[in-house]
């Protein structure tokens, strides 16, 4: 039998990259961060153990790069869908959307992905995090930031502050008291975007999210919207 060429090894190491980061997302989702090890996660996505820690230094990088790919494509693909729109005000509804949808519909994941940006360490930056910023920069500039670089962080903090307080333990606010005060900021027309209780039926929660994870021999992800 001859050897694996390059690109053919390359192409198993994506997979088996792809299969971990979906795995992480799905059982922090059903057991939560600390119920969640790193031999389970490896079970889950048919790997070595070792092999997780080829690609992550530790349980806490390999989570956050999987939310934040979540997060990445779930943006992504909100963004991109039918029917396709350049209007600033309806990508700006569809991010503030999106994100909110995370927080209203995953609040495991998200809860626990609070809880470790919070820590001393902060956010790991990886280029799952970077994909996020980058669109999310996109959608402040389409809206009419004269600095997108400026005002991005702010968009970031608004949407991670709204997401906390939707989930604070015993004190919660309601997701469509944190979106109209969020579309107020940025002067968006209520029924821009998803109002709440205008999705399909079955939108709200879906439980696969292969389509987000690109597993197949494509190399490309399955999502409506891809990366630019």
């Amino acid at each position: 039998m001859s050897p694996r060429s390059a690109s053919v090894n390359e192409e198993l190491r994506r997979r088996s990259k792809e299969r971990l980061l979906q795995a992480a997302v799905e059982l922090v989702g059903e057991h939560g961060y600390d119920a969640t090890t790193l031999g389970a996660i490896a079970d889950r996505a048919g790997s070595a153990r070792g092999l997780v820690s080829y690609y992550f230094p530790g349980k806490r990088q390999l989570v956050q790069s999987a939310v934040h790919r979540l997060m990445h494509r779930t943006l992504e693909e909100a963004l991109e869908r039918e029917p396709g729109t350049a209007e600033g005000p309806e990508r700006m509804a569809r991010a503030i959307d999106a994100i909110l949808g995370l927080a209203r519909d995953r609040p495991v994941l998200m809860r626990q992905h609070m809880a470790s940006l919070l820590q001393a360490e902060g956010f790991v930056a990886c280029p799952e995090q970077q994909r996020l910023a980058e669109l999310l920069r996109d959608t402040v500039a389409r809206h009419g930031s004269p600095d997108a670089d400026r005002d991005y962080p702010m968009l970031r903090a608004l949407l991670m502050g709204a997401v906390y307080a939707a989930l604070m333990p015993g004190a919660p606010m309601p997701v469509p008291v944190l979106r109209a005060e969020l579309f107020a900021r940025y002067g968006l027309a209520w029924e821009l975007g998803v109002p709440p209780g205008d999705e399909a039926p079955g939108e709200t929660c879906d439980t696969d999210l292969s389509r987000f994870f690109s597993t197949g021999s494509g190399g490309r992800p399955s999502a409506a919207g891809q990366s630019k």
